[in-house]
């Protein structure tokens, strides 16, 4: 267990202080590929405090392990993926959320219909701990068009007039110190910007000739990755991997693509000649992801791998 979720649940949450920052989120033509969080908070009632800080504290018990935050690593239920902070645009969020001054206290319906998401933001010791959640369609104003809300009352229904936003009692992500803890990946990578993060890397790498030399020609594997969060997800983890830098790597490929029933062909220069039938394969295996176990000779198809040191 790592020492932010040890933190985390070693916190005093009975007696911090809790203040809801809500956030809407913008970009930039300046920089589109950073995101601009517009946060602002709103009182909060203690018969709504109390029942956040139970959802928060079982949140937090059901987490028992922490994983690296990997490009390609999932979770479940019971873990969270760990990545420091500086490598997120989390911190954008922790600073503006630094102050509750009376600028940025909302006191009209407007600045809280269409926000993209909202941070619990708790307060104890000096300790600053942010949970965050991305917001259901409650929160959008377009979800009361066509529709008349009534609220039962007295044994009866009656008109509510009075919009209402659902607060969940799970939560995408927890900033704590200079770690972020995520539960939910996808909710994490659409709200720091993950997937524009991951269409600058393959961009960077078309134009890189360390990738681009090893294809006979680009086009396919292109069409391949187009807009597709997985395929560019894929692509950043070919990318932060490296393996078609190493000569010795692609010299394998070559002599050992047929015995790993890779569909893959190669031209006389050696080049990697893509199809749309082949680019999924050409990708499992620049991921390192066709592997054969010693044991049983059987081989695989992986969804991440994980380097273990034998002393």
């Amino acid at each position: 267990m790592s020492a932010d979720l040890d933190l985390l649940k070693g916190f005093d949450l009975a007696n911090a202080t809790l203040m809801l920052w809500i956030f809407k989120k913008s970009s930039s033509n300046k920089d589109p590929n950073t995101p601009v969080f517009t946060g602002r908070w709103v009182d909060t009632s203690e018969n709504l405090i109390t029942p956040i800080k139970q959802a928060i504290s079982v949140a937090l018990n059901q987490v028992t392990e922490v994983l690296d935050y990997d490009i390609m690593a999932q979770n479940n239920e019971a873990s969270a993926l760990s990545i420091p902070k500086l490598e997120t645009h989390a911190d954008i969020i922790v600073q503006q959320a630094a102050n509750e001054t009376d600028n940025k206290k909302i006191t009209k319906i407007e600045k809280i219909a269409n926000a993209d998401f909202y941070s619990i933001k708790l307060v104890h010791n000096n300790t600053v701990i942010h949970c965050v959640r991305k917001t259901d369609d409650s929160w959008k104003t377009k979800k009361s068009v066509g529709i008349i809300s009534a609220l039962f009352s007295d044994e009866g229904l009656e008109l509510e007039v009075k919009p209402s936003f659902n607060i969940s009692k799970n939560f995408d992500f927890f900033i704590v110190n200079d770690s972020v803890l995520i539960q939910s990946k996808q909710n994490f990578e659409s709200l720091l910007s993950y997937k524009e993060a991951h269409i600058q890397d393959f961009s960077s790498m078309q134009a890189d000739p360390a990738f681009a030399g090893v294809f006979s020609d680009m086009s396919h594997v292109i069409n391949y990755v187009g807009n597709n969060k997985m395929q560019l997800r894929r692509a950043s983890a070919i990318k932060q991997k490296g393996f078609y830098k190493n000569p010795a790597f692609i010299d394998s490929l070559r002599k050992n693509y047929q015995a790993f029933g890779l569909n893959i062909s190669f031209d006389q220069n050696g080049k990697i000649v893509p199809t749309p039938d082949s680019c999924a394969d050409i990708f499992q295996a620049l991921l390192d992801y066709r592997v054969k176990s010693h044991f049983s000779q059987n081989i695989y198809n992986v969804q991440s791998t994980v380097l273990i040191n034998i002393t």
